[in-house]
């Protein structure tokens, strides 16, 4: 009787904990992704958003914050590899990179890490303090936007990058045309004069201030472009991004609260 009420009781404690495991199996195999640098490429570009929230596992199956996850990728000697769930959630797990991987994936991904863990460590802090003028002269200060969620993009004329998604950021402005509290400005290092003649080719909705190159080299020490911020209406910056998919999520996340 006893030893029936254990395993009764055994059962019940892995069923509960079967049941609140909602994520599984890797939803690629570690091993077979690192074989070359160019299938390691393609899926961690379309799978890995190490800007938006997730839960974060180490190679023992161990839950960490996301901020160790992200200091391994760009210290360590791991790849991120996402597990399949049902619940929405992102769960990355780290595993070891094997021997024999293209010296291209370690480097990559240690690059990545640290703009993300760079990112990470700027959310929560303020923005730094400016004075802008746009194209249109208008002046922007950080007093003049308080109380307002602010959707900066810093970019520059010959970011490829950085100008595919115009499309993509212009259609987000249209979809939050009735918001009064959201305000897209973006920061380019170029001249008025050069923007002014290639944004006459290429529209931008945001509102754009040249000349930004030492202010986001310098106050945002930014190495890599496009970088999207979000600031809350305290001015506090709220998420750090480094492509269009991530902002639609985390603006879509801001704007309800």
């Amino acid at each position: 009787m006893k030893k029936s009420f254990t395993i009764i009781i055994t059962f019940l404690i892995f069923a509960t904990s079967f049941s609140q495991n909602k994520f599984g199996n890797p939803e690629v195999n570690p091993i077979q992704i690192q074989k070359t640098f160019g299938d390691w490429s393609a899926y961690q570009s379309k799978n890995i958003m190490l800007s938006r929230d997730f839960i974060a596992f180490d190679s023992a199956s161990k839950e960490i914050s996301k901020e160790a996850f992200l200091d391994q990728l760009a210290n360590g000697n791991f790849i991120p590899i996402r597990l399949k769930s049902d619940d929405g959630i992102y769960y990355y797990k780290l595993f070891k990179i094997q021997p024999k991987s293209d010296s291209s994936i370690k480097a990559t991904i240690n690059q990545i890490g640290f703009d993300a863990f760079k990112n990470y460590k700027m959310e929560g802090t303020a923005f730094p303090q400016f004075s802008f003028k746009d194209l249109d002269g208008n002046l922007v200060t950080n007093e003049s936007m308080k109380g307002k969620i602010i959707v900066i993009k810093c970019w520059y004329i010959h970011c490829t990058p950085c100008i595919r998604e115009f499309p993509q950021v212009n259609k987000l402005v249209e979809e939050y045309k009735d918001r009064k509290d959201i305000v897209f400005m973006s920061l380019a290092e170029d001249s008025a004069e050069q923007l002014k003649t290639f944004l006459a080719r290429k529209p931008l909705s945001y509102s754009v201030i040249p000349d930004m190159k030492v202010y986001m080299n310098e106050a945002l020490q930014l190495n890599s472009f496009p970088t999207h911020f979000i600031l809350n209406k305290e001015g506090m910056i709220s998420k750090v991004l480094p492509n269009f998919e991530s902002l639609e999520v985390a603006l879509a996340k801001e704007s309800k609260l």
